[in-house]
């Protein structure tokens, strides 16, 4: 299913309503965030015979993307990974692991090597990074899967106040898959809990609902393939209370894996 919600002015501006109504942009501090998430069928190289099953989910990300560098120059990517690291924008990466030499950047300037083993939601931040339109300079952050929740919500709650204190506006993307246990054929085969959890973590991503992010229970994500959690939790550190509006682009689930895309503003 794909979902389109309209938007009253463009990530990164306040909409200034009475006589003379207008458009101002946002100086400084943290933007907005856009959710997406990461197969790497997203890359049209690697998509194959899967290109058209997936085209609707690449249109959605690159929208989400391109808004986002709309609003801000400057991103962190956050993802879920084996263990808790940090990338500045001179890293260089490559989908070579994943079956094309893709070569990928966070659009610094002094990098040279490619890290062969890049963790998949960098490599796809920094691909959907350059897809963009305009100069966008990114860094990332992995989140280790085993992240406690309060470990998630404290690095959420630093990270805003390192965007805050930025001179330039920064804009976070986060990506994150759901449960990859929705169908018979999916990864982790079908589990018969997954669809109703991953339907409420749908209406919670979509609404912006913090305290449903926040009470995720790593054993049970773990369980049902939930691979986001950590991502999504601090996401919720990050944003401290309720988004001020969220837009929907694309929830679905095509290979058994569930993948969201939208945007959450302040």
């Amino acid at each position: 299913m794909r979902v389109g919600i309209a938007r009253p002015a463009p990530l990164g501006e306040c909409l200034v309503t009475g006589p003379g109504t207008r458009r101002l942009p946002l100086l400084g501090v943290f933007t907005a965030a856009a959710l997406v998430s990461c197969p790497p069928l997203l890359i049209p190289q690697l998509a194959g015979a899967a290109a058209l099953e997936t085209a609707d989910l690449r249109e959605a990300s690159t929208q989400v993307a391109a808004r986002l560098a709309e609003s801000a120059g400057r991103w962190t990517i956050v993802g879920v990974g084996a263990g808790d690291r940090r990338f500045g924008p001179d890293t260089l990466g490559s989908f070579v692991g994943f079956g094309a030499d893709v070569r990928v950047g966070l659009g610094g300037r002094g990098g040279t090597a490619v890290d062969p083993d890049l963790p998949l939601p960098i490599l796809i931040g920094g691909w959907l990074r350059g897809a963009c339109p305009g100069e966008v300079v990114a860094d990332g952050l992995v989140v280790a899967s085993d992240a406690a929740p309060e470990q998630c919500a404290d690095m959420g709650a630093d990270l805003r106040k390192q965007l805050d204190a930025d001179a330039e506006p920064h804009g976070v993307l986060v990506v994150a898959d759901g449960a990859n246990t929705l169908t018979a054929k999916a990864p982790g085969a079908f589990d018969e809990r997954a669809p109703q959890v991953q339907a409420a973590l749908d209406g919670a991503l979509g609404a912006g609902d913090l305290e449903y992010l926040r009470q995720l229970d790593p054993a049970q994500c773990e369980s049902l393939g939930i691979e986001g959690r950590a991502a999504w939790q601090v996401l919720a550190g990050l944003f401290g209370e309720a988004p001020g509006r969220t837009t929907t682009l694309y929830q679905g689930a095509p290979f058994g894996v569930a993948y969201h895309v939208g945007t959450w503003l302040p």
